[in-house]
């Protein structure tokens, strides 16, 4: 090999290794890719828009301070518009034609029956926004991990609040003929069972029931001193504070948080018709006995407040308390993890303790999935909202 032969191999051998050194770091600055399947438009809207708002606040921030462990955040948003066959069809595309590294929600349980198995086929790791129980399941969903409370602690903080805070156990149960509603009025009547008590009046109503008067009428010939409605219609939950008031009934009425939100307001046909109405909210999204939020709520609210108009905030922001939470434990379990491999995430999951988060405070082990606590959940007067947060309930 002659001398200029030579210059020629040992410069092209320096170019492989210099593109080997490139590469290497080149790959590890990969983003991390996040599959995000969220209701943004339809009748589940509401709660995913704020809830959104949160997830986006949070990945903006992150990339501001240079991503996780070196490597920015890529956040792959797909609308389902509450269809579970769109949320289907995403959660295969996100898994196999995206490559997303997570997957976060879907936000209600219809679209996540079908979804969450899609997921844990393709073993990724899921974090859920859906109260159903049997989605939290680690043998069958091993890297599906719930972020939000179940339904069964929502109807034992508001049984526990209406018998032994209230003192009240002749209870009316006011459930619609969804299958949300349905399967609530079953686990509610049995729960009470179990600390064997009987409501006095329970019944199934179409949401789009136009009068409640004779159901009310029932209920308060039944004898019952609390009327506990579970639908998620804000229509309905407002025919049954109508019919409460035209019959000037002052009983106390406990019910989804739906019963809480800015369009019952509108609805009523006096605005006197909302006391005396409770559901359950959560500790750190609540004003204390001084009237304000926990200071790290009040410092997230702050900080986002510029993106969501800069004046009052009209929706419930634990929406996006929630949204802010869910890419903060991506955070915490990449960097506990030390990488993005999901069985690495899994484990990184399972042996979080008390992680403290906006919304809630989160524990999760080896069987179980579910890692929010009793304790972050309070009772809110449901006619209180202020600048996206509720009072406590009396007695608490």
């Amino acid at each position: 090999m002659n001398r200029r032969s030579s210059l020629r191999t040992a410069a092209f051998l320096g170019a492989l290794a210099l593109g080997a050194m490139v590469g290497r770091p080149a790959l590890a600055q990969e983003p991390i890719r996040i599959g995000w399947l969220s209701s943004l438009s339809g009748p589940l809207s509401t709660p995913a828009i704020a809830e959104n708002h949160g997830v986006q606040f949070a990945v903006d921030e992150l990339n501001k301070r240079g991503g996780i462990n070196g490597r920015k955040l890529e956040l792959i948003t797909r609308d389902t518009a509450g269809d579970p066959t769109k949320a289907v069809n995403f959660a295969n595309q996100l898994a196999h034609q995206d490559k997303v590294q997570f997957i976060l929600g879907p936000l209600n349980s219809g679209e996540a029956l079908p979804t969450v198995p899609i997921v844990a086929r393709a073993g990724l790791p899921n974090l859920l926004v859906t109260a159903l129980e049997e989605l939290t399941d680690p043998v069958k969903y091993p890297r599906a991990f719930r972020v939000i409370f179940t339904n069964e602690q929502w109807i034992r903080v508001s049984q526990n609040y209406a018998i032994n805070v209230l003192k009240r156990k002749k209870i009316a149960i006011i459930g619609d003929t969804t299958g949300y509603g349905t399967a609530t009025v079953k686990k509610s009547t049995e729960m009470l069972a179990a600390m064997g008590i009987k409501p006095v009046y329970t019944v199934l109503i179409d949401p789009n029931r136009t009068t409640l008067n004779d159901e009310m009428t029932k209920a308060k010939e039944a004898g019952a001193d609390i009327v506990m409605p579970w639908t998620s219609s804000t229509g309905l939950l407002a025919r049954i504070l109508n019919a409460r008031g035209d019959m000037q009934w002052d009983v106390p009425v406990i019910g989804h948080s739906a019963i809480m939100t800015l369009a019952i307001k509108g609805l009523l046909n006096k605005p006197e018709y909302w006391e005396k109405t409770y559901a359950v909210g959560f500790k750190n999204m609540t004003y204390g006995p001084d009237g304000k939020l926990p200071e790290r709520t009040q410092k997230l609210m702050e900080a986002m407040r510029p993106r969501l108009g800069g004046g009052q905030i009209d929706f419930s922001f634990w929406w996006a308390a929630v949204g802010n939470d869910l890419v903060g434990l991506i955070e915490h379990a990449v960097k506990t993890a030390g990488s993005t491999d999901p069985a690495a995430i899994q484990k990184a999951l399972e042996n979080t303790s008390e992680f403290k988060g906006y919304y809630a405070t989160y524990s999760w082990h080896s069987k179980e999935r579910n890692g929010f606590q009793d304790s972050d959940m309070v009772m809110n007067v449901a006619n209180s909202f202020k600048d996206g947060s509720y009072k406590l309930a009396p007695d608490q």
